[in-house]
């Protein structure tokens, strides 16, 4: 879940940037929560997107995968 606070001061210094007003009849927790949920829905289909092409659509190749495992030894 992502952390609402960090969004609002995100979306605040954007705004500010782009000298945009949020409209009066849109409460600010509410805009904030839309974008929060816009991205958490945007997040987990980039993740499924992400997922099928790593482990390619369900036939992963463990070879590969090892390399790239093997050249990020910091874990």
């Amino acid at each position: 879940m992502i952390d609402r606070e960090t969004v609002a001061e995100f979306l605040n210094r954007e705004f500010e940037d782009l000298a945009l007003e949020v409209p009066q009849d849109i409460p600010r927790d509410a805009l904030v929560e839309a974008f929060c949920q816009y991205i958490e829905d945007e997040y987990e289909e980039w993740l499924r997107e992400n997922f099928m092409s790593f482990f390619n659509g369900g036939d992963p190749d463990w070879d590969w995968i090892k390399e790239h495992i093997d050249a990020d030894e910091e874990y």
